[in-house]
């Protein structure tokens, strides 16, 4: 199947690739499918298939932030088939500035996703002090800065 995307132009995708995201992402309700798309060395596009304007750039937060706790609710286990840790993939939305080292990424609401069974979801953690604007890491920035 053919989508139009922001970062990528038109791109081929298998259906086995699309992401179903139940709820939406907050502010994006109505986007329901997306799919993973390689950027750079650590980044990625989450890549709404109807709407070529919705694309994220996301990053996985464990490669900089080694100590990144996260616990999911009861609720998310469920509505994503969360059987075992290996099927789940986390990443965390990248707010891009310019200049670069000014982006910051949101981990107070990381996306969450079950390679296995193809679901996803946005879930705002709860009674946290992580903030929806850490700045970038040194990792992050010493390869694209």
């Amino acid at each position: 199947m053919l989508i139009q995307t922001k970062y990528h132009d038109q791109v081929e995708i298998k259906e086995q690739a699309i992401l179903q995201f139940q709820d939406g992402i907050p502010g994006f309700l109505d986007e329901k499918e997306f799919v993973l798309l390689s950027l750079a060395e650590e980044l990625h596009v989450l890549q709404s298939i109807k709407t070529k304007e919705v694309a994220f750039i996301i990053i996985n937060p464990f490669i900089s932030f080694k100590d990144y706790d996260l616990t999911l609710d009861e609720n998310t286990i469920e509505q994503l088939k969360i059987e075992k840790s290996e099927q789940v993939q986390v990443f965390t939305i990248m707010s891009v500035k310019h200049p670069f080292n000014k982006s910051t990424i949101n981990l107070a609401a990381p996306v969450v996703i079950n390679v296995t069974h193809k679901k996803g979801k946005q879930v705002i953690l709860q009674k946290t002090d992580y903030s929806i604007r850490t700045p970038l890491p040194e990792l992050v920035l010493g390869k694209k800065g």
